[in-house]
């Protein structure tokens, strides 16, 4: 979609030919766009806003019913944060005293419409101009507290506006969220290629790192896969989970880091509030943990991605008595009678042990009749689709098989949820 069209989609008319859509629908959309372009319609505005009804159809799972006042595009709407976790980020911001956010790469505003919602003055830019655009018509819908200033959305590069002098006062907190696709690569469906590396990041790491040393609090938005080397000294890495999937990797710098050192929040998706969220850090780790698989037990401890990529899995070790079943694998064992209740883990009773190999399997589920078999993987190198194929279950039986590492080798091991 270029500038012309994105203002037309955001103009009176476009917005009014947007609301009036029947929910999206795949099988309809010829018709529908047949219908709108014999009304009058440019094909280039009905393409437009058949594809934004076709956007807040895919998003409303991750956006709930806010998508119904926001304009997206597919690729802001992957990166965008859900806005449970972006009042999150929110409230850091405001428990560190910070007044102002200058939000460096705004997307499509979901970070910057829950700082406004927050209170607080929010600068944004974007360096698309689409986005830009699209951003100040979100930003726009945003209910503000009274005394809130509207919120602020332009055009340009982070490192034009920190060139500016971002930092400059006391209250002034800087939000980031360098960009993690690689302009001109494309995927199969023509959108740009997600990467990975802190070194293909715009703005730069380099650059992050400078900008959020200038002010009194800073917050930079990266992928879960941020490597715990690159942790800047006295910087908070945290790891962020929201119902089991790990969606972000935040760095807090100044009065937002709580802890320095890596951390994980873990969101059980409770949407009205954050007061069920749990926290881990590194001072829930032992002083000296137990080797990996130094124990047995009856029990096997799960625990949530986040506390797992923020190797944090030692906590869980300490809380019930246990061990890892081998270094990497997250999976902890304990003996029965240890704590089961860890509110970011799941304990199952260990039942059987398998060697993981198809024949050994496939011999265990004839036994047991086992025709509904649920496979969990974590730490080895099996295709959980291939082995299902392979053993041709039969029968009325159940059973859960967790394919893992255990004191450095392959096991498959029968579990049942505590």
């Amino acid at each position: 979609m270029d500038l012309a069209t994105t203002r037309a989609l955001t103009s009176p008319e476009g917005l009014a030919l947007l609301e009036g859509l029947p929910p999206y629908a795949e099988a309809s959309s010829l018709a529908t766009s047949t219908a709108l372009r014999r009304d009058g319609h440019s094909p280039e505005l009905v393409a437009a806003v058949l594809t934004q009804s076709r956007l807040r159809q895919r998003g409303r799972a991750k956006l709930g019913d806010a998508v119904d006042r926001l304009l997206l595009t597919p690729d802001g709407l992957e990166q965008a944060t859900r806005p449970q976790v972006a009042r999150q980020h929110a409230e850091r911001l405001v428990a560190a005293g910070v007044r102002t956010v200058h939000d460096l790469g705004c997307g499509l505003g979901l970070d910057a419409a829950a700082m406004a919602e927050a209170g607080l003055e929010v600068l944004a830019v974007d360096a698309d101009p689409v986005t830009a655009e699209l951003a100040g018509h979100n930003l726009a819908q945003v209910p503000l507290p009274a005394g809130t200033p509207a919120p602020q959305v332009r055009c340009a590069r982070a490192e034009e506006v920190a060139d500016e002098g971002v930092g400059a006062g006391r209250h002034t907190a800087v939000w980031l969220d360098p960009a993690r696709r690689t302009p001109g690569v494309a995927d199969a469906t023509g959108r740009t290629r997600r990467t990975f590396r802190l070194d293909d990041l715009a703005p730069s790491w380099e650059l992050v790192q400078e900008v959020a040393g200038r002010v009194r609090a800073a917050g930079a938005k990266l992928s879960p896969a941020f490597p715990h080397a690159a942790r800047p000294v006295g910087a908070e890495a945290q790891w962020v989970s929201w119902r089991g999937e790990v969606v972000e990797c935040v760095l807090w710098w100044g009065d937002a880091a709580r802890w320095a050192g890596r951390t994980a929040l873990v969101m059980d998706g409770d949407a009205a509030t954050l007061g069920s969220a749990h926290v881990v850090t590194e001072a829930d780790l032992p002083d000296d943990g137990p080797a990996p698989g130094s124990d047995r037990g009856e029990l096997l401890h799960e625990p949530d991605r986040a506390v797992i990529r923020a190797g944090l899995v030692g906590a869980l070790e300490a809380l019930t008595g246990g061990a890892e079943l081998d270094e990497g694998v997250g999976y902890v064992r304990s003996p029965d009678g240890g704590q089961v209740g860890v509110p970011w883990a799941r304990t199952y009773r260990i039942l059987d042990e398998i060697p993981l190999q198809d024949k050994a399997i496939r011999a265990w589920c004839r036994e047991r009749s086992i025709g509904d078999l649920t496979l969990k993987k974590r730490g080895v190198d099996a295709d959980p689709d291939r082995l299902r194929r392979s053993l041709k279950l039969r029968g009325d039986g159940r059973a859960t098989l967790v394919l893992t590492r255990q004191s450095g080798r392959p096991v498959a091991l029968h579990v049942t949820p505590v």
